[in-house]
């Protein structure tokens, strides 16, 4: 393929889901590479020595690592369809913010909902529940985060729906409850072609966090 577009993922990262629905927006081919993170290959190693993480765009050989950078990426060399960035710098601005709000919050904090017990998980699923409320807030009554189409903070965060299940289920609470507006919005973008099919299954998901990275990551 001309672009020689080449993935580098594992099939529950969030992260590597926003990689997934961008490429799937731009209608862009490219080979994917399943990582297993417990035995990284040399690829992943060479292409990304800094942080050894997925997920990893390598365009005409070269790399482009960090989630958020390589939505970013896919955006300014595919910009002439399915545009993910506000054209207003104020906007972009803005975008940028939130998904660096998601970033630092929400995957760290959902890691202790299913990996602590008691007091320790209920003051995480507490935390979970108003940094997605916070969320919930800058959607307002808007159809997506900006505006009337799907864009890049869409992107960044919906992929984590696919893991609402194992939070859930792991604290005993419904997300739907504490945020439907929230749950329409994800609602509204599964029903992009190019969103359903780049998330995974939630029950299988789950069943990967409980019977796989807890005992891994030595969750109580």
């Amino acid at each position: 393929m001309a672009d020689q577009v080449t993935l580098l993922d594992t099939w529950a990262s969030p992260y590597g889901m926003r990689v997934r629905i961008s490429l799937a927006l731009k209608e862009i081919d490219y080979e994917l590479k399943e990582e297993d993170l417990a035995n990284k290959s040399p690829l992943l190693l060479q292409m990304n020595p800094v942080h050894k993480k997925i997920p990893i765009l390598i365009h005409k050989g070269r790399p482009v690592t960090e989630s958020s950078i390589i939505v970013q990426y896919i955006d300014e060399v595919w910009r002439d369809k399915s545009p993910l960035l506000p054209s207003d710098p104020y906007d972009r601005a803005k975008a940028r913010f939130w998904t660096d709000f998601i970033d630092k919050k929400l995957y760290d904090t959902g890691t202790k909902v299913w990996m602590k017990k008691g007091e320790e998980q209920e003051a995480a699923k507490k935390e979970y529940i108003e940094i997605l409320k916070l969320l919930e807030g800058e959607l307002g009554e808007k159809p997506f985060f900006g505006g009337e189409s799907l864009g890049y903070v869409d992107v960044a965060l919906v992929p984590f729906s696919s893991w609402f299940y194992t939070y859930e289920t792991a604290a005993n609470f419904s997300i739907e409850e504490e945020c439907p507006t929230l749950i329409g919005w994800v609602k509204r973008c599964l029903a992009f072609e190019s969103v359903s099919k780049s998330l995974p299954d939630s029950h299988k998901v789950y069943d990967f966090v409980m019977n796989t990275l807890k005992k891994r990551y030595g969750g109580e």
